[in-house]
């Protein structure tokens, strides 16, 4: 009896991408590989550059003692914005990795290597997402909008961070941080002290989580010359990873005690849980930290997701005490 030949894997899949995610089932196929150069298989960037955005809203309210529909509006606008801008970004990255990318066995899969897509083709794409993105962004109030054009710099550069410094991972906090500062803005019309601090407090958790990222490639980056800090840490990134660990608790709490200066005592404490649940989930993922595992890096790095989701409900109950 003859056996049936196993069925072949669908062409075009992302080797990193989330099993059956809905970009490869569902999406239509001519789509797929516009929506994977944009990550939309792989959604836990969109989540990390949102998270900011989302403790920026729920700080703001608390500083200011205030809430409306806008402030819906404006988590909501920041929700599509970021899903829009990681994927522009993304697409950016792709174009001036291309070379790259082909010679690292995670990435060259992805559209632009494997030639699914053009660079005319992702330029195309690249320039159509950031127009509805700033469509997006003209909803907002004026500072707001020029920490949205201002964005754009630290997002063109930090492809070619990891060409000339060891830590390409401070130009990634750098942008995908952005959004603490632009949120704030867009609910306060300024800059305070606090989304500062929090801008601050971001870049160090993702320096946290993206040096757990970047083990995945130490080997292939070592091969073609490509810098980053898990290379630059070696054995000791534990060390490091607490390091940031530590200094993106301390200074999340730091902007919750400025952004809280006017409110009553339990407020504050019920939001300083949010720095500290957030410690937590990152000392979990700090002990289950394995150089060598591919496998648990990366399920480590997508549970960034609910590390900056946690924070969340601390800050909305403080807003009622």
């Amino acid at each position: 009896m003859t056996q049936n030949a196993p069925t072949p894997e669908p062409t075009g899949i992302v080797s990193d991408a989330v099993s059956g995610n809905w970009v490869d089932t569902i999406a239509p196929t001519f789509s797929r590989p516009y929506l994977r150069l944009s990550r939309a298989d792989r959604p836990i960037g969109t989540w990390l550059l949102y998270m900011p955005c989302l403790w920026a809203v729920g700080l703001a309210m608390l500083s200011t003692q205030m809430a409306s529909w806008n402030d819906l509006w404006i988590a909501v606008a920041c929700g599509i914005g970021a899903f829009l801008m990681r994927g522009a970004g993304c697409t950016w990255n792709d174009i001036t990795d291309r070379n790259f990318d082909g010679q690292v066995a995670r990435t060259r899969s992805r559209p632009i290597p494997s030639g699914q897509v053009t660079v005319k083709g992702a330029a195309a794409w690249m320039v159509a997402q950031s127009l509805v993105a700033f469509a997006i962004l003209l909803t907002f109030n004026t500072t707001a909008i020029a920490l949205g054009v201002l964005s754009l710099l630290p997002v063109a550069i930090y492809p070619f961070a990891k060409r000339f410094t060891w830590w390409p991972q401070v130009f990634l906090g750098l942008a995908f941080n952005w959004g603490a500062l632009l949120a704030w803005a867009a609910h306060t019309g300024s800059i305070g002290p606090a989304s500062f601090v929090l801008y601050l407090a971001g870049i160090a958790w993702t320096l946290f989580y993206d040096t757990i990222y970047a083990h995945q490639d130490t080997e292939d980056d070592a091969l073609i010359g490509v810098k980053s800090t898990a290379r630059l840490f070696g054995d000791k990134s534990r060390q490091w990873l607490r390091l940031f660990l530590t200094l993106t608790v301390l200074l999340l709490g730091a902007a919750v005690v400025l952004a809280c200066q006017d409110r009553s005592i339990l407020s504050l404490v019920i939001a300083l849980g949010g720095p500290w649940a957030l410690g937590w989930h990152l000392t979990w993922q700090l002990g289950r930290f394995d150089a060598d595992d591919n496998d648990v890096l990366l399920t480590l790095f997508r549970s960034n997701r609910n590390a900056g989701l946690i924070v969340l409900p601390f800050f909305a109950v403080a807003m009622f005490v």
